[in-house]
């Protein structure tokens, strides 16, 4: 660990997304193996990575903005950063969501399109999210936050395999080449080294920001989690096996980021 913290941290913002980008771009290769996108699997996955995202917007976001809120000398709760930073990520997520109906009631009603700017939209606040828990780490040099960054950028990249096999697969039904709809779905994760250094350079520019943007990061996060991948991972043939997969998926992400601290 001593090794990373020497690393700068706009630098170690920058490799994590690249990470999460990869692993997105690793899931859109499924079209070169899978002749027909296999619904139920996706959905399974998906509900796994609503799990892993509402786990890590509570351990490695909600609660250090909470963290970082109380050591501040605040005249008013410290909590209240911390619930304004949160209703503004899902706001900000509800406008894209406001966006994307727009689009379809002007004749964009390919689900894949659709899909795709949805996916790509939402990356850009967990870029934000791996972004501002590197920032925050730097700031206080503390082994067990640059170990909360980098679980939160595995839980991150854990949850964009099936969400890049989510945008290629329908790609390729709908008669893409594999080769487009490879492109088209890792192309999808392309904005999360953008928000990384953005989030990076935000928090460790003005201190003051960590409670509000960490919270707005987790609220879009939740949002996503809540609108997109869990009314679709429930609509299919086994809700309630789709239900356990949330559970193992906020498990699996609850216990990385306690066990590993």
């Amino acid at each position: 660990m001593s090794a990373i913290i020497q690393i700068h941290f706009i630098l170690l913002a920058l490799l994590a997304t690249l990470f999460t980008w990869l692993v997105t771009a690793l899931g859109a290769s499924t079209v070169f193996f899978c002749k027909k996108a296999p619904a139920d699997t996706l959905k399974y996955f998906l509900s796994a990575s609503a799990g892993v995202m509402i786990a890590a917007s509570v351990w490695s976001l909600i609660l250090p903005a909470l963290d970082y809120a109380q050591q501040q000398d605040l005249s008013y709760p410290q909590w209240i950063p911390v619930v304004i930073g949160f209703f503004m990520g899902g706001g900000i997520i509800a406008l894209t969501d406001r966006f994307i109906d727009s689009l379809s009631r002007k004749g964009v009603k390919k689900r894949p399109l659709l899909l795709f700017i949805s996916i790509t939209l939402h990356n850009l606040p967990e870029g934000f999210a791996v972004g501002c828990a590197f920032g925050a780490a730097a700031i206080t040099q503390a082994p067990a936050d640059y170990t909360a960054a980098l679980i939160l950028a595995l839980g991150i990249g854990i949850q964009n395999f099936p969400e890049g096999a989510a945008v290629s697969l329908p790609l390729k039904n709908e008669g893409a080449s594999p080769l487009k709809a490879f492109f088209i779905g890792q192309l999808s994760a392309v904005v999360e080294p953008l928000g990384g250094v953005l989030g990076a350079w935000a928090v460790s520019y003005v201190v003051k920001i960590m409670p509000l943007s960490l919270s707005l990061a987790a609220g879009a996060m939740i949002y996503v989690a809540a609108k997109e991948l869990i009314p679709e991972s429930m609509s299919g043939r086994r809700p309630t096996l789709s239900c356990l997969f949330l559970l193992f998926g906020f498990a699996l992400m609850m216990v990385l980021d306690v066990a590993l601290k």
